[in-house]
């Protein structure tokens, strides 16, 4: 299994995380595209606590955070 945690507005109209069997997606892009979300809403994406790319291959076990860009001024 692996847990996608959805952080800010990326939870709009979504679950603030999920879990998927590990061969259900082998990257992060598949994860994006099964969840609707741009792929320029993502700002930041972690796997286990660490900065990845979205191209990057999953394992079991993994922990996905996917964070938009935080507006302000």
């Amino acid at each position: 299994m692996i847990e996608v945690k959805l952080f800010a507005g990326l939870r709009i109209g979504r679950e603030k995380s999920y879990q998927f069997p590990t061969n259900q997606f082998s990257n992060g892009n598949e994860i994006r595209e099964y969840l609707d979300i741009p792929k320029e809403k993502i700002a930041i994406y972690l796997i286990n606590g660490k900065n990845r790319e979205l191209d990057d291959d999953i394992m079991d076990g993994d922990v996905i955070s996917i964070f938009p860009a935080v507006g302000g001024g």
